[in-house]
Parts: C-alpha cells; structure tokens; sequence
C-alpha cells in the first residue's frame, strides 16, 4: 500500500514495519481444539518441538507455593542465575535470564545493530533471526546452507562478510532440520572477530555443546532455553551465557521486569530436578530413533537424521500439506514447510511412544489407503 493510501493514523507509522511481514507461530491448543472439533485432552500436537512429559513435579509445585505474586519480581533473577551457576559451570556475572530466550536475541539484536548494519542468516534456520534483525533496521544477508544435508558451508560464510557485518547466528541443533554445527565450522566463524550467537534450545538432545569455548573467544554468545528440557515453554524463561564486555551493557537494556515471578520459581526448582530431567531426556531421545526408524520405513518420505526432539522429513511422493491437512482432522498437528529450500516437507516433533504409535498409524492410512 502506498503511502497516500493510507489513514491518518497509518501514515504515523515506521514505513518499514507497515510493510513488514508478521511472524507466523503455531495455534493455541484451545483454537485447534476448535477448529477441528476435538477434546483439546485428546489431541496429538507434534508441531512446536514441545516437551511431551510437561514440566517436573517440583516445578509445578513451586509455582503453587509462591507466595508473592504481589510484588515485581526480581530484575536480575538472582536466585536463578545462582543456580545456573551450579548447573552449567559458568559465573552468574555471565549469565542473563529472559523472557524465553526470544527476548534475548531482541536485546543482542538492539545492542549491535544500528540500521543499516548487517546480520547474516544461515537459511534455513530459525524465522526469528531475520525477523528481530529486519525490525530493528539490519540488512539481514541469507547464506543458504548445503542442500542436500543443511550442513554449514564455512567458504560460503565466510565470503559473505563484509566489512558491516556485526552478527552471525547458528542455530545448533539448527531448527527445522534438526542437525548440528561442527565445532570446526563454528571456530573458523569466531575467528571471523564478528560476534557469534549460538542458539542452542535444543542441545540437551545433542550431547554436545559450545559453552565451553566461551572460556576461549570473546566473541562466543550461547543462548539456552527452559522450553525444551524443563517443559516449560508456557512461562517463557531462557538465559544466556555471555562475555563480560558484553553482558555489561544488556544490562542497560533489559527491560526491569522481564521475568515473572512463576517463571522464575520453575525453573529454579526444574534446575533442581537434575535426574528427573535427564530421564526425560532419555526417554525423548529413544522415542526419536524409534520414529527415525518408522518414519524411513514408509514409501515416498525421507526423515533426515535428527540430534534434537523433533525430526524434519522430505516428501518425495504425495502432497506435504495434503498429509498435513489430513492428520489434522485425525486430532495430529504438525509444521508443514514450502519455502526456498524446503519444499514439501513438513517436521515432527517427538511425543510419547504412545502418540508416536497412533502417529504412524494414521500416515500409514493416509499414504496406502
């Protein structure tokens, strides 16, 4: 729409975000339920990579133990970021907890861009990147990855950095297609001296991570979520490991009160619950090699090998949003994709070997009836 098309009111507006294009997340589990007119108890929701098992027990128990909801809760999550401390190794004085960890790429983001500046986005990855930069004014420079594996060409990174290049985010596991970044590819981009951010949400299913290079380049960002493994993607808590140089100045930033007090109380008890955590690790890392294994069982679809909770899958035979469509009127949601790079495919968060049996009954009836 051109500006002389536009109300009063409208034309008030950032010409860039009027013409911006919303970010498209998945539908509440109310609204499914709505739409498809299923019980919300018995529908299968296998397209945000949730954690199946929800929270731990004693998560969930101090959120109802809390006794000051009344108050604000604490600006540096003090008590949290103590027991990050304990958890990961690293100082609290390198630690900033957000409001999921969505909120802390927005704070990189306003920290080192100033319009005009670039990022560089290894498509395809996570929308957010591209997003958040392209809000706050980056030119954001899309670097595909390989086609065949989304493994990271290092040649073809490295020759997109220009003397603007501020910001270079690596998603690890990389979300959709659930495959990580060698630690070889990821020093010869540090050694670039731009500021590298590792979103690492899903490393708990990995078995490896970058935290500790930290220690060795100043210029290593390592961002963590408490959606994934602690189940408690609802109360929007995530946290950071940064260097001094840098952390000094997010918090100017940040936003007083940017973590509730719930979120807060959970994921300090869900630090707590160490071993109920790594058992439900296990048994999400079980689950995906056995719907590995199903899933390349069926004619036409091709799972790509995944270290994450979720398993992207390419269809050679047949409509991806066809199966999509038609799983959703069986009470099964997942993420469908056609974009560059990802044509007709679609990606499968891990459930519970229950929900991954009535899962791969339905493709069956879908793809051979």
């Amino acid at each position: 729409m051109s500006a002389t098309n536009r109300s009063r009111v409208e034309a008030l507006i950032r010409p860039d975000v009027f013409e911006f294009e919303e970010y498209i997340a998945v539908e509440p589990l109310e609204k499914l339920s709505e739409r498809i007119g299923i019980p919300a108890a018995q529908i299968i929701k296998l397209d945000a990579n949730e954690n199946p098992y929800g929270a731990a027990p004693a998560a969930l128990e101090a959120i109802r133990n809390e006794k000051f909801y009344h108050h604000y809760p604490d600006p540096t999550s003090l008590f949290l970021r103590e027991e990050l401390e304990r958890y990961t190794g690293f100082d609290k004085a390198r630690i900033l907890v957000g409001s999921g960890s969505d909120e802390l790429l927005e704070l990189i983001i306003k920290l080192f861009i100033t319009p005009g500046d670039q990022l560089i986005d290894l498509v395809p990855t996570f929308g957010m990147y591209a997003f958040l930069g392209q809000l706050y004014g980056a030119e954001v420079k899309s670097v595909e990855r390989r086609p065949d594996d989304y493994s990271i060409d290092p040649k073809t990174v490295l020759a997109a950095i220009e003397e603007r290049t501020k910001l270079i985010f690596v998603c690890s596991p990389n979300n959709p297609t659930a495959n990580p970044c060698p630690v070889e590819t990821l020093r010869l981009l540090l050694e670039t001296g731009r500021m590298i951010v590792v979103d690492e949400a899903y490393y708990d299913f990995a078995g490896e991570n970058f935290a500790n290079l930290t220690n060795e380049y100043e210029n290593l960002i390592v961002l963590r979520t408490f959606s994934k493994l602690s189940g408690l993607a609802g109360l929007r808590v995530g946290y950071g490991i940064f260097p001094l140089a840098v952390i000094k100045h997010l918090w100017k930033i940040k936003q007083p009160y940017n973590v509730t007090v719930a979120a807060q109380a959970a994921a300090l008890a869900s630090l707590k619950e160490k071993e109920w955590l790594e058992e439900h690790v296990a048994k999400i890392v079980t689950e995906r090699e056995r719907l590995f294994g199903l899933l390349k069982e069926l004619d036409g679809l091709e799972p790509l090998p995944s270290v994450s909770n979720f398993i992207f899958c390419r269809v050679h035979t047949g409509d991806a949003y066809a199966i999509k469509l038609e799983l959703e009127q069986r009470g099964i949601f997942i993420r469908y994709f056609n974009k560059p790079l990802l044509k007709n495919a679609f990606r499968i968060s891990v459930g519970t070997p229950e929900q991954t049996t009535i899962l791969m009954q339905q493709l069956r009836a879908i793809l051979y009836n």
